[in-house]
């Protein structure tokens, strides 16, 4: 199916190529940006070049990072059209981008290259995240007279954006015309390739945005728009971004435009032609033109000709590949369920009935790859969860068939059960039991609702359980890989149910670590797993750590409204611990309504499962043993260890954690805090 795709995408590029050409174009205008010639940029407010790359917001030490916005323009117009002459230009446009949240679980804003009137000058109005420091909020479209390819970090409902990560067409308009989701994020310090391109001809848009490093992360999309309507004769072309309530900065690392230029209006008149060659002359270039003009004819319509035929084809293939890919996903799920007892195969019908046609009041929310709706099965009446996966989604591909073949063939009472699952018409859904208190986190980081100390006791001992179960009772060791509070359903009792197996991996019993794409939440990825790719039992139990300090602290991993020595939450509990005052940061809501020893316990232990160096974690049987009291508190160093690693190419299974006191002992003595 790839090579498929792959000879589509090649067939596709010299269509366009050769659409392209159709029609000769004139001298191009073209440059390139890189050292020296940075200097023919005009940079507004926050943006500005270090010599070597553009930065569009801050990025120094000592500058607050929040609210920024700035603008990188080329210093000349570049003319996109003429009025007298009806010349239209096709451009294409090449750069390198990065977007680094600097660590943050959230993001605020995003960047784009933009057509707008020359010149452009950036104003306040235009700042905040949603904006691109292009679009004035309350602005018209006569105020926003701006053509913008954005490449967005920030999800806002109010603008109809895709989600979190996405790249768009927008048109006069902060609302994108079109869009599409880019996921894994492309926040952090990877350097994407993007293209844009504009043929004045067919006047299709298309932007095609991949990963420098791994060549099997790309995206692309495209948009007809006829850009006389929106924007003038002449244009200015660049660069603009912003930030909003959290940190982020953009970069530019390098740029090169190329363009057909439009012939002058202004050009000096040719001397008259002298009386006896005139008429000769002025009929010759009349069959000159007419010939022009049948020569352009016929070409364009060949071009068209060739295009049709060719999405005609590639529909055709397409829905070939997705009875195959139907037939693979049958065969993978009916070996998987060879011994019995699987899940109900449902037909798309009834889900849809059972959800009112996916109707909008059934939304209970979107995960990663899909939505949730609930629904109520036809004949049976039961409430159920159904998730249904993003069409154009491969990993979420990858996770069905995950979730059907691993999931269904687990039964614990501390995991949430697969009722059955579809795949037909492209869809791909699954159906669960459904959880009347919703998830951890919901009850968690609410101020409405409070969660009592018994309550929260229970969850992390049922979360444990499950863990239990899946890494050490069930004939193999299932590594979860995605252990964190969204992931902890609750029924209708408060009972923990982990649930969510998409990226959930089988393993032997004896085998030490899976190598895989390393996957998950940041905040809840072990460090040794983020660096070599390594998920393992041990990774596990990290998150699982993150997880009973949060039930204890009743707040997330990393809040950045905290202040700033409290922000990361497994670095502050560890500070407290080497000061003796873990109770210090016990939710507050509770009002010191618990006890002290299990609370204490709970701390210690969530410390010990995040150790820095996973050969010094406890097992999740020794983690349940020492919350029960039936085992001693280790004996951890005073200050939190700092994960060294050597390079993963060099060493991948070399991991060591340096502190001045990083050996952890299980001592039989508790510890006076206790």
């Amino acid at each position: 199916m790839a090579s498929c795709n792959s000879r589509s995408l090649h067939i596709l590029s010299l269509l366009i190529l050769l659409l392209s050409v159709s029609i000769p174009l004139a001298s191009p205008l073209s440059f390139n940006f890189t050292g020296d010639e940075l200097k023919n940029l005009i940079f507004s407010n926050d943006a500005y070049s270090d010599g070597r790359s553009i930065h569009l917001t801050q990025n120094q030490a000592n500058t607050s990072l929040n609210g920024s916005f700035g603008s990188a323009t080329y210093s000349k117009a570049v003319p996109l059209w003429d009025e007298a002459s009806g010349m239209r230009a096709s451009f294409t446009t090449n750069f390198i981008l990065s977007i680094n949240d600097l660590g943050n679980l959230q993001n605020s804003g995003g960047l784009a290259f933009f057509l707008s009137t020359f010149p452009f000058v950036q104003d306040a109005s235009m700042s905040g995240g949603g904006m691109f420091g292009l679009f004035k909020r309350n602005g018209s479209e006569a105020d926003n007279k701006v053509v913008a390819v954005e490449f967005g970090t920030f999800w806002d409902a109010e603008y109809a954006d895709a989600r979190f990560n996405h790249m768009g067409i927008a048109i006069c308009s902060i609302v994108s015309n079109f869009s599409t989701d880019l996921y894994p994020k492309t926040t952090g310090t990877e350097q994407f390739i993007a293209s844009v391109s504009y043929n004045a001809i067919t006047q299709n848009l298309s932007v095609f945005l991949g990963d420098v490093s791994i060549s099997e992360r790309k995206w692309s999309l495209f948009y007809v728009v006829d850009l006389r309507k929106y924007l003038p004769e002449n244009v200015s072309i660049g660069f603009s971004a912003s930030t909003g309530n959290l940190s982020e900065t953009y970069t530019i690392h390098s740029w090169d435009f190329n363009s057909s230029n439009l012939f002058s209006r202004h050009l000096a008149p040719s001397p008259a032609p002298s009386p006896s060659i005139g008429n000769f002359e002025a009929k010759q270039k009349g069959k000159m033109r007419l010939v022009v003009k049948l020569a352009i004819g016929i070409g364009i319509f060949v071009c068209v000709l060739v295009l049709v035929l060719f999405v005609a084809w590639h529909k055709r293939a397409s829905g070939g590949m997705e009875e195959e890919e139907e037939m693979a996903l049958e065969l993978s799920i009916n070996n998987a369920f060879k011994r019995g007892g699987g899940p109900k195969k449902f037909s798309y019908g009834a889900l849809a009935i059972a959800t009112r046609n996916f109707a909008k009041e059934a939304k209970l929310g979107e995960g990663g790859f899909g939505e949730v709706y609930k629904g109520v099965l036809h004949d049976t009446k039961q409430e159920v969860a159904i998730k249904r996966i993003s069409r154009n989604s491969r990993q979420g591909k990858k996770e069905y068939i995950s979730e059907v073949t691993i999931i269904s063939r687990l039964r614990h009472r501390n995991l949430v059960q697969l009722i059955g699952y579809c795949h037909e018409r492209g869809d791909l859904l699954l159906v669960y039991e459904y959880m009347p208190n919703k998830s951890l986190d919901y009850h968690l980081y609410s101020e409405e609702r409070l969660l009592t100390w018994p309550q929260r006791y229970e969850i992390a001992f049922g979360l444990a359980s499950a863990l239990l179960y899946l890494h050490e009772e069930w004939e193999q060791c299932v590594v979860h890989r995605d252990v964190k509070p969204s992931n902890v359903m609750l029924d209708s009792g408060f009972q923990a149910k982990l649930g969510d197996f998409g990226l959930a991996r089988l393993v032997d019993h004896d085998a030490n670590m899976h190598t895989t794409d390393a996957a998950g939440t940041r905040g809840y990825i072990a460090p040794e797993y983020a660096t070599t790719g390594k998920a393992s039992k041990e990774s596990d139990v990290y998150s699982f750590g993150v997880v009973i300090l949060e039930i204890a602290c009743g707040r997330k991993s990393i809040d950045l409204k905290e202040e700033e020595d409290r922000v990361n939450l497994v670095e502050w509990v560890w500070e407290l611990y080497g000061k003796n005052m873990c109770l210090t940061a016990v939710d507050k809501r509770l009002k010191m309504e618990f006890d002290e020893r299990q609370m204490v316990r709970f701390m210690i232990v969530g410390l010990w499962c995040i150790h820095p160096d996973y050969n010094l974690r406890p097992s999740i049987r020794q983690a349940i043993n020492v919350l029960k009291f039936d085992g001693p508190l280790p004996d951890l160093p005073s200050k939190m260890p700092v994960a060294m690693y050597l390079s993963p190419m060099d060493t991948p299974n070399l991991i060591l954690a340096s502190s001045s006191s990083s050996r952890v002992s299980i001592n039989s003595k508790v510890p006076t805090q206790t």
